[in-house]
């Protein structure tokens, strides 16, 4: 903004300068028409004439363009602000007419090759850099900012709901225990489970003694403290000893569990149902939850503390290094500069042609809807400067044809008369 007002500043004083260098030079051929006058200089005294004839009518016609001359409502005159709407009208017809002229426009379009172009614009590593940054500073963080973190949360619980809701884990769980029916595979994990839990009785030994202690009457002296713990240890270890046994009477007994339990997993809708509600109950409990709405508050976290780097951040750099690529890619790839162009060239054309009268009356209802005297002033203020020259032109020129004139005058009387 504080750049547009130094403009108009600017462009004020220019306008100022001028109309004084005008009005300076109409002041000039008003003293020369003085000094004519006074002694009698008859050349001198058309030139003067004319100039101020010239400088006055000049004065008029470019005065009259923006408002009325010394204020007097003059026929024909403050032409800008009083026929502002004939003038927005004929300006939106010029330009829907000669503008959006369909030959022209695809001419135009042809020699400019956008994909070509942008690839190259695209490719090179300032520009790429200079969008990134853009894009990390401003367009990341204010899209931050805007969300609010209660609309995020619940859209994620809204959407990991549904989803979840939209699973059958029963009919998951039924065909991913299928396997263990077949084959040796059941067998194998089974033994490999026994076997760690034969590691982890053998490593808890001194937690079993401790717990059995603590279960034992004081009075007993810590005798049968020992004697219980080893027959809890040796009873365990032989229960997990023989269930490792594919024969044993154990073994087949928790076999037997397992074919039930994945027979009925697999044959059962009202067990895969159970195992579907405990999977949907669990994730409905607050620790998860908490869980999922956590999951926005670091991805944020993380998003903006990646931005706090700078030229270091990865977010940054891969979307430069995502931009050149697109560049790059875009320049090697024909097929598809000839789509983005064919885009530009017959859709979005086709697009203007379509609304070319849409578009010109959008320009004249603009143009009307603006006010007078700010349009006029706003126009002088742009091209007033060299309207001035006009005035400028008038005195010199209109001076020289009164020379002229003279000229053909005193001829005519020295030699015909």
């Amino acid at each position: 903004m504080e750049t547009i007002i130094d403009q108009d500043i600017v462009k004020m004083q220019a306008l100022k300068r001028m109309k004084r260098n005008a009005l300076a030079l109409l002041g000039v051929a008003v003293l020369l028409f003085i000094i004519a006058i006074y002694f009698k200089i008859p050349m001198l005294q058309a030139f003067s004439e004319a100039a101020m004839v010239g400088g006055i009518a000049d004065w008029f016609a470019v005065v009259a363009l923006f408002r009325h001359p010394l204020g007097i409502p003059i026929w024909h005159t403050a032409i800008i602000p009083t026929k502002k709407n004939e003038i927005g009208e004929n300006l939106g017809n010029f330009v829907s007419e000669e503008f959006l002229d369909r030959e022209k426009l695809e001419g135009k379009l042809d020699e400019f090759n956008l994909a070509s172009k942008a690839s190259d614009w695209l490719s090179q590593e300032e520009n790429a850099d200079n969008i990134a940054n853009a894009v990390a500073v401003n367009v990341i963080p204010g899209i931050l900012k805007a969300i609010k973190d209660e609309d995020i949360k619940r859209f994620i619980q809204v959407q990991f709901k549904e989803k979840l809701e939209g699973v059958n884990f029963g009919n998951w769980v039924a065909v991913a225990l299928e396997p263990l029916q077949k084959g040796d595979l059941k067998d194998q994990m089974l033994t490999n489970l026994l076997e760690v839990m034969s590691s982890e009785l053998t490593n808890n030994k001194d937690l079993i003694r401790q717990k059995v202690k603590a279960s034992t009457p004081f009075l007993s002296f810590g005798l049968a403290d020992k004697s219980i713990t080893e027959g809890v240890f040796n009873g365990l270890q032989d229960f997990l000893n023989e269930a490792k046994n594919p024969d044993s009477e154990v073994r087949i007994k928790i076999d037997e569990y397992i074919f039930n339990f994945l027979e009925k997993v697999k044959n059962s809708e009202e067990m895969r149902t159970k195992i579907n509600d405990m999977i949907l109950n669990f994730v409905g409990k607050k620790e998860v939850q908490d869980y999922i709405n956590g999951i926005w508050d670091e991805i944020k976290l993380s998003i903006t503390t990646d931005l706090e780097k700078g030229d270091d951040s990865s977010i940054k750099k891969s979307v430069s290094n995502l931009i050149q690529v697109f560049g790059n890619g875009l320049k090697e790839d024909a097929v598809m500069s000839n789509k983005i162009n064919n885009f530009i060239k017959i859709d979005l054309l086709s697009v203007l042609m379509n609304n070319k009268k849409v578009i010109g009356d959008l320009i004249s209802s603009t143009v009307k809807s603006w006010d007078g005297k700010e349009v006029s002033e706003k126009l002088e203020l742009e091209i007033g400067k060299d309207l001035q020259y006009i005035r400028i032109n008038g005195t010199l020129v209109g001076g020289f044809i009164g020379l002229i004139i003279y000229g053909v005058e005193w001829t005519y009387h020295y030699f015909v008369i």
